[in-house]
């Protein structure tokens, strides 16, 4: 018989013992608030929303960009990047702010409170189907044709646990919140940088040597000993493209600087896939007025979503969508160490504000209860049978 190689393990304690079994060994970076993810390995993260987490796949995967375009109030955009943050000051990784429409501090102060664990177990099954109990006759008043339909599944829930659940009601407690180390980046108090040799303008290249000078002096691109613990630097980027930033996107239908953000965007993906870094970036794109430009910078996201909110429009008043506050649609998903990506298995997708939560779920319409539904007047009935020697018969459902 020949020798073992090397790297097997023979089972002990076994007689004739004829099975190896080979050594596996993750080499994937043990961080915590990270797992691997179960379709491609890639190292993940939480985006702060458990149903998103379900949406792109299980995770943000780590050096990978997220692109938010943000509703027409920036309020739920705002939202999802504030439990972003707030997932990282949890899980103990370092920040990275910047937005030129509100100061980054007072945006870290309105961070939302994580909930407890007991009642974040709670939480997990909200929404799960409960038996049905039997329901007196007398009292029913739904029609007959949907008393036997199943009721439809509306939460996004992985059976997996992974992040953390927010009240919305309540900030992060100021101790909670300073144990983090956050970095932050406003256009106003930082000082012009010399653009001669570079494409961009001031605001985005002193931006973008704001990060990279991050990545480096914190080594996120591999450049301190493996000795020393590693950690995700979690970047959020409010409102690029606006004309705080200095860019004309918004203000003409074709603006003189329309390559400033894609510039910039394909920089700053360099930056993401050479790091142990990850990037929130919101764009208020129903204000980018040429769609191809903004389909550009769509292609140089990893993973890209749309929040159309309802407020403000003829949707707000419509009872079909009462139960909601806009919908969110998937424009592009990852393809990571695979030939495919991991598809939402519903583009119907909608959110929802609840007094401490907000959650995404499945787009579910009420039935149309009328009367008339499923009635058809006789003369169309007569015009689509066919007439024979007794006369015309008539389909009566």
């Amino acid at each position: 018989m020949a020798a073992p190689e090397k790297g097997m393990d023979i089972p002990t304690g076994v007689s004739n013992a004829t099975s190896f079994q080979k050594k596996s060994r993750s080499k994937l970076v043990s961080i915590p608030g990270t797992r691997p993810s179960v379709q491609n390995g890639q190292l993940i993260v939480s985006t702060g929303v458990t149903s998103l987490d379900y949406v792109i796949g299980g995770g943000l995967a780590v050096g990978t960009l997220l692109l938010v375009e943000e509703d027409r109030y920036d309020s739920y955009s705002r939202m999802l990047l504030k439990y972003f943050l707030a997932e990282g000051v949890v899980c103990g990784h370092e920040l990275f702010l910047a937005s030129a429409r509100h100061h980054p501090d007072d945006i870290m102060q309105e961070l939302p409170s994580p909930i407890v664990d007991d009642v974040a177990s709670l939480k997990i099954n909200e929404g799960q189907p409960q038996p049905c109990k039997p329901e007196n006759p007398d009292t029913m008043k739904i029609a007959w044709r949907y008393q036997n339909q199943p009721r439809v599944q509306t939460s996004l829930t992985s059976s997996l646990r992974f992040g953390h659940y927010y009240d919305i009601s309540k900030t992060m407690a100021p101790e909670v919140r300073q144990a983090a180390k956050c970095h932050s980046f406003y256009p106003l108090q930082e000082t012009p940088a010399n653009t001669e040799t570079s494409l961009l303008p001031s605001p985005y290249h002193a931006l973008l040597k704001s990060i990279q000078a991050v990545i480096h002096k914190e080594g996120f691109d591999g450049s301190t000993p493996q000795s020393k613990v590693r950690n995700v630097l979690r970047l959020g980027l409010h409102s690029l493209g606006s004309a705080l930033w200095g860019d004309d996107l918004c203000c003409m239908d074709n603006p003189a600087h329309r390559h400033n953000l894609t510039t910039f965007l394909y920089a700053l993906r360099g930056l993401l896939r050479n790091s142990l870094s990850v990037a929130m970036v919101t764009v208020p794109s129903h204000l980018i007025q040429n769609r191809t430009v903004m389909g550009r910078i769509i292609r140089l996201s990893d993973t890209a979503i749309a929040l159309e909110s309802f407020r403000g429009s003829e949707k707000e008043t419509n009872t079909l969508y009462k139960d909601y506050h806009g919908l969110l649609h998937v424009c592009q998903v990852p393809r990571l160490n695979c030939l495919t990506c991991e598809v939402p298995d519903t583009k119907d997708l909608a959110f929802k504000l609840k007094r401490k939560q907000f959650t995404i779920e499945r787009l579910h319409l009420p039935p149309d209860l009328s009367e008339t539904v499923s009635r058809v007047s006789k003369s169309e009935l007569a015009a689509g049978c066919c007439t024979t020697a007794t006369g015309n018969k008539h389909l009566d459902f």
